[in-house]
């Protein structure tokens, strides 16, 4: 999938057939939005995280590339014996607030519960079959970025379960929207995780 296909209607649309909030009264009413692609391949940047929202009353969209699964390091050295975490697709309401990812630089820090998959298997391929178990909590899911500086090309050890922005530079505008967004709204957001069959299908 394309970044550039995206749309602000499009994202909506996605979120109100699925009956997902779509949040859109006024300027910053911030909407984070993950697209993991069909592409299931884990240790790529192959998926997107989305910022919609209205700004002067203009739709604004900001697509970022970044992963909404772990990389393949902790898919063979899972963090916990269940498995590795791979945050389920759905809604989440207030799941982030602003904080700092390991006490160490601003991001968004996991601030309520959300269900996750736990892959046991080992390999470097995205497991969400049925019957996979799911387990929801707090985990430590944070939205952050990888390199302090730059461009990643592989998740590597960058998430455990995180939802990651490869770019530094994507990742400092993405916080910049946010702290923007919390002076109006709070500091607490909501975020959505859609396949991208979820995305297109009623399209």
């Amino acid at each position: 999938m394309q970044g550039s296909r995206l749309e602000y209607q499009a994202l909506k649309r996605a979120n109100n057939a699925l009956g997902y909030p779509f949040y859109d009264d006024g300027d910053y009413d911030l909407n984070i939005v993950g697209i993991r692609t069909d592409d299931n391949r884990s240790g790529l940047f192959n998926d997107w995280i989305c910022l919609a929202f209205r700004q002067n009353d203009h739709e604004q969209l900001l697509v970022f590339s970044g992963t909404t699964d772990p990389g393949i390091y902790w898919r063979k050295n899972p963090m916990n014996v269940k498995g590795t975490a791979i945050l389920k697709t759905g809604h989440y309401p207030a799941m982030y607030r602003l904080g700092k990812h390991r006490g160490k630089y601003p991001a968004l820090v996991q601030d309520s519960p959300c269900t996750v998959y736990r892959d046991a298997n080992h390999d470097a391929l995205l497991d969400g079959r049925p019957g996979i178990p799911q387990e929801r909590g707090h985990f430590g899911i944070n939205l952050h970025r990888a390199t302090a500086d730059g461009m990643s090309n592989e998740v590597g050890k960058w998430s455990a379960g995180c939802q990651v922005i490869a770019d530094s530079a994507d990742f400092n505008l993405f916080m910049e929207v946010c702290r923007r967004a919390a002076v109006r709204w709070g500091d607490r957001f909501s975020y959505t995780l859609l396949s991208e069959t979820q995305l297109w299908r009623k399209q």
